[in-house]
């Protein structure tokens, strides 16, 4: 009976187990994956459409006149619905949570499945991913550098929007407090807390589709299928949510609380939906990570 195969990292590691200065844990530093990544045309391209759309929307609004509103709500935790267009253009704090509310159902899904989905993928599609594994670099050290940088580049592109927003608003609105749509103001002290908390909340909705991207790209060397399966699946979840006969059946889907993040914009702060929300996505997303992390470990590398 012939032994088992063992992983070109863990056989390096055997049969040279006195070479000097080898640490499993320095091995792909995340400083140098961040570069790796941030050089990349796709990053640049997606930086540059992030902080385009605030320059559109004012462009929007300068051509067609006042948001007079039509319903703008989605589903959310609560079930109420907020109308954010209403006030966009009333000072800089309205305008960014109007281009974080227009952005967060689908354009800010992309660079989140961009970047997770095409990580490990990519290697593949290249031929480099089984000389990485060579180098020699741990599968598990291989995977959680791929995914912390991926996951922080995510987040980065979420934060890019509202700072460009709040940029771009203040010299085309003025800087103001946040006049909410069901009445009342938030006073400017208190908006970029509850701006953050916004990005924080829409951050954590979102690690579900990290984890689908993050999956399939152990799963396959196509990047293009790893992004753009994990953006249909979203967009699956979304067309469920729309379901209404599903009824609290709805409840276990993490597009259905989407939107919980416009109770942090209310005078009074309610965590309820947002809470909700978190533990469905934070619950889908861990398995979805123990699910990359175990299949890549067993996986046969040829690529």
């Amino acid at each position: 009976m012939s032994a088992p195969v063992q992983p070109p990292e863990a056989r390096v590691a055997s049969e040279h187990p006195e070479a000097a200065g080898y640490r499993a844990g320095r091995t792909l530093p995340l400083r140098v994956e961040a570069m790796r990544q941030l050089r990349r045309r796709r990053t640049l391209l997606m930086g540059g459409v992030l902080a385009a759309l605030p320059f559109i929307l004012i462009i929007a609004f300068a051509i067609g006149g006042t948001p007079d509103g039509e319903d703008g709500g989605g589903g959310r935790g609560g079930g109420s619905r907020i109308n954010l267009m209403d006030v966009a253009t009333e000072s800089a704090a309205n305008f960014a949570a109007t281009s974080l509310f227009v952005s967060a159902g689908f354009l800010l899904v992309i660079p989140v499945a961009l970047f997770c989905g095409d990580t490990v993928a990519s290697e593949a599609s290249w031929s480099s991913l089984r000389y990485l594994l060579a180098a020699p670099v741990p599968r598990v050290r291989l995977l959680w550098s791929k995914l912390v940088v991926a996951l922080g580049f995510s987040l980065a592109a979420m934060v890019l929007l509202p700072v460009v927003a709040l940029a771009a608003g203040t010299a085309a609105y003025g800087w103001g407090p946040l006049k909410l749509p069901t009445g009342g103001a938030l006073s400017a002290g208190d908006t970029v807390p509850r701006l953050a908390l916004v990005v924080a909340f829409i951050f954590v909705s979102q690690l579900v589709t990290a984890g689908l991207a993050f999956w399939l790209s152990t799963k396959t060397d196509a990047p293009l299928g790893a992004v753009g399966g994990a953006v249909f699946l979203t967009i699956v979840g979304n067309v469920l949510d729309a379901v209404t006969a599903l009824g609290s059946w709805r409840d276990f889907l993490p597009a259905h609380w989407q939107f919980a993040w416009a109770d942090a914009l209310q005078p009074q702060l309610e965590w309820g939906g947002m809470i909700k929300g978190a533990a469905v996505s934070v619950t889908y997303a861990l398995i979805l990570f123990a699910l990359a992390f175990r299949g890549f470990s067993r996986k046969d590398i040829v690529s």
